[in-house]
């Protein structure tokens, strides 16, 4: 391993100049990119559908092929799992990524292609390491191994050569053999489907390795460093594995998890936050620990962005690259070498940096509250929940939140559902300072929070340990990337969860 390390991390320095390249000309490469899907899948019944050989330009192709959310591609995406081919993309496609929402029994099976694997997925991780050594070239990463937190996987059974499983399950069973070297734990256990059993095999078979880096979704990767600690009686992850340096995480916020793995690690490390979906390996940070992450645009994917106020219009409006602003709410529209054709993906995101193109993740187009005009998305949440925490000493391990409509004898409020891994000595001043961090975040908020007039203080209640991961059990949907919707306009999800909880 150590012989292999010093090469490997040349060659990824070595990318750097193809980095630049896209970094230099934005606009330029994210229009060869829509060429290049344009040109490979004109031929398909799509392509034909759509007039793809005729499709020239940004604006003809935007002119021509209609907006779609998954219930649109669906029709096309089913055909595929049936064993027809050439539909969205000119080469066979034999791997689906599945996921599902956690509000709704059903599934979505996104294609993914050999170009998605090797163009966008792969090169995206190559350009995350090119990235990261040109940002820390004394490192030693890749002297150790690291440790995957990943998904399940599962035979798609309605056609015997299509396959499914979560993206992380996907991209582990098509791995080129370097990176199974670099890696632990084994195939066997990283792809279990159970998730406390393989808490348990991830901890045995991991605590004796060099591990020097660690990704996944933060829940877990704090519940096996919990298992772990139990195991060999250490205090901190840094006794466990000293050369630890990297964490890279993704999927949920990392905001309140902050404080909580710096106890745990028990040492300065770097934290990486990476956008990588089923649909596609978007951006990830190009300098540790910093808000924002480097928009990848050379990777299959071409990307448009939709103002949040259009959203629910018969023909809404998206901007490219050149026209968008800092600090704005975009929903993400994505073309991609997977066969997504003007995708809406359903993550909003803000624009932090137009020089180069640095984006952070704020919220979901359907995960908000504005019952009362206050428009909060989960990034203010996820802020809010970091002070009030900070302020008050305690730690949030995971939390949801919905109205509480006007009534007759009240006016409304925000109703929170916390699960605290360390409880604030007094709830009172806790709540209190989750309504001032709002209303510092967001204006709106501040303004209906004004004498009570449209709401009144948060009703937060405290949740017994697991009550989270209970519902998400009960929804079949426990581990891997499943969580929580943070917020929701209504309360259904809420009522499920408060149902639950009395019943423990």
């Amino acid at each position: 391993m150590k012989l292999l390390s010093p090469a490997i991390s040349s060659l990824a320095r070595m990318r750097m100049w193809r980095i630049e390249a896209w970094k230099n000309h934005p606009v330029e490469a994210q229009r060869d990119v829509l060429q290049s899907l344009v040109t490979a899948a004109q031929y398909t019944e799509f392509g034909r559908k759509y007039n793809f050989s005729q499709l020239f330009t940004i604006r003809s192709f935007k002119e021509a092929v209609p907006i779609h959310e998954y219930e649109d591609m669906k029709p096309f995406i089913q055909r595929i799992l049936n064993g027809e081919q050439n539909i969205l993309w000119d080469t066979p496609v034999y791997w689906f990524a599945k996921s599902s929402g956690t509000t709704s029994d059903k599934s979505k099976f996104i294609p993914v292609s050999d170009e998605s694997l090797q163009d966008c997925h792969y090169k995206a991780v190559k350009d995350v390491l090119t990235l990261y050594y040109h940002f820390n070239p004394a490192s030693e990463l890749l002297t150790g191994k690291g440790l995957v937190i990943g998904g399940s996987h599962t035979i798609n059974q309605i056609n015997p050569e299509a396959q499914y499983g979560d993206l992380s399950a996907v991209l582990l069973q098509n791995t080129p053999f370097w990176g199974h070297w670099l890696r632990t734990p084994d195939l066997n256990i990283a792809l279990m489907d159970e998730w406390e059993s393989k808490i348990e095999k991830l901890a045995d078979s991991t605590i004796k390795e060099n591990v020097t880096s660690i990704s996944g979704v933060p829940t877990w990767t704090l519940v096996l460093f919990k298992r772990i600690l139990e195991i060999t009686g250490k205090k901190t992850m840094a006794e466990v594995w000293p050369s630890l340096e990297l964490y890279m995480h993704g999927g949920v916020s990392f905001t309140p998890y902050k404080e909580q793995f710096r106890k745990i690690v028990g040492k300065d490390i770097h934290y990486l936050e990476m956008y990588n979906a089923s649909e596609g390996f978007f951006a990830a940070s190009d300098h540790p620990g910093e808000d924002g992450m480097l928009l990848f645009l050379d990777h299959g994917i071409f990307m448009e962005f939709m103002p949040v106020s259009e959203y629910g219009k018969k023909y809404p409006e998206t901007i490219g690259l050149d026209k968008v602003e800092s600090g704005k709410n975009y929903a993400l529209i994505i073309s991609t070498n997977g066969g997504l054709w003007r995708y809406l993906l359903g993550d909003t995101i803000q624009f932090i940096s137009l020089q180069p193109y640095r984006i952070k993740v704020s919220g979901r187009l359907k995960h908000y509250i504005n019952a009362f005009g206050e428009e909060v998305i989960v990034d203010n949440t996820d802020r809010a929940i970091a002070s009030a925490s900070e302020k008050t000493g305690a730690i949030v391990k995971d939390y949801t939140a919905a109205p509480v409509y006007f009534s007759d004898s009240s006016n409304g409020a925000h109703e929170w559902l916390i699960e605290f891994e360390k409880e604030p000595e007094s709830p009172e001043t806790f709540t209190k300072e989750l309504d001032n961090a709002l209303k510092n975040i967001n204006s709106d908020y501040e303004a209906k929070r004004y004498k009570n007039i449209a709401l009144r203080m948060p009703v937060i209640h405290s949740l017994k340990k697991g009550i989270f991961n209970e519902w998400l059990r009960s929804k079949s949907k426990l581990g891997g990337q499943h969580k929580v919707p943070r917020l929701s306009n209504e309360r259904t999800l809420l009522e499920e969860i408060l149902m639950l909880n009395s019943k423990y």
